[in-house]
């Protein structure tokens, strides 16, 4: 008889819930997150959406692209947006060669020094771009000389040269947003055991930072190149006062002598802008954990 209750409580028991797939979290949001996401939508949204309008009107009495026609027409237009990418891609690449190594070797082997090294991180926020271009054009527009010998010759003689300073100066500027990507990606992976796997392996330092350390920082990386892309792009200060034909200082330039045209190219900025935000989603979707792979 008991056999037969403990049988009918058996068939009677309700089904386990069906697992999660692989991958997939159940979501649920208050109603709260999404009035808020509806209030921060709007408050970004609705300027760009004024924008947008506004650089429809340039014929009067109807809507239309003649502003984007007209700005995208322009020469000065394609060859300031291409010394501009030029300018971003140089940095972003100097920017990882200074700090991915830097950061690193701060996580492995000096964590003391990480408070004086994040200090320095910090400075471009403290110090305005005006300071820093005054600065550099006052270093470096005269030969540096050590007992009376030239190290550094002037710098500002030459378009080469000038867009050193330029990169450099950019390099500066976006110091604090690559260090923070870079760091954040860095703690979230176990660096030590990376770093002693791939020794195990016969990998030297720099097979361990270009093979294991750079492809485990993908997602970091390319954060804080996109960053870095969107801040050398739309500078004014420094390209202004050294002199190079920069995109943002163009922007300013159509700003003063134009109506519709500066707003039809801050639409295709932005939208630039987003579309290397997907790109950057794209890219780093699934690829989660750290490997040590082909050291050898």
């Amino acid at each position: 008889m008991s056999a037969a209750l403990e049988a009918t409580k058996i068939e009677r028991a309700p089904a386990p819930a069906a697992p999660l797939q692989p991958g997939r979290t159940r979501r649920t949001f208050a109603p709260f997150s999404w009035l808020w996401w509806t209030i921060g939508m709007l408050y970004l949204g609705l300027p760009l959406y004024g924008t947008f309008v506004f650089s429809l009107q340039k014929t009067r009495g109807t809507l239309s692209f003649a502003a984007y026609t007209s700005a995208l027409s322009e020469p000065l237009f394609l060859r300031t947006f291409l010394f501009s990418n030029i300018m971003a891609f140089s940095t972003i690449i100097v920017s990882l060669m200074l700090v991915v190594p830097t950061a690193y070797w701060v996580q492995l082997r000096a964590p003391k020094w990480r408070p004086a090294v994040e200090f320095i991180s910090l400075m471009p926020f403290v110090i305005p771009a005006i300071v820093l271009v005054f600065g550099l054009i006052k270093t470096y527009s005269r030969p540096l000389q050590l007992l009376g010998i030239t190290i550094i010759p002037p710098l500002t003689n030459s378009t080469m040269t000038t867009n050193v300073l330029l990169v450099a100066a950019y390099t500066v500027l976006s110091l604090p947003y690559m260090y923070r990507s870079v760091d954040n990606g860095l703690r979230a992976m176990d660096v030590r055991t990376l770093t002693e796997a791939a020794q195990s392996l016969g990998a030297g330092w720099p097979t361990i930072l270009f093979r294991v350390i750079f492809p485990n920082l993908r997602s970091a990386l390319l954060s804080g190149s996109l960053l870095t892309f969107a801040i050398v792009v739309g500078e004014l200060t420094l390209a202004s006062f050294l002199n190079r034909p920069a995109f943002g200082p163009y922007l300013a330039l159509i700003g003063n002598h134009q109506t519709y045209e500066p707003a039809a190219l801050a639409i295709v900025t932005f939208g630039l802008t987003w579309l290397a935000m997907i790109l950057i989603n794209v890219a780093t979707g699934g690829k989660k954990g750290a490997t040590v792979t082909g050291v050898r």
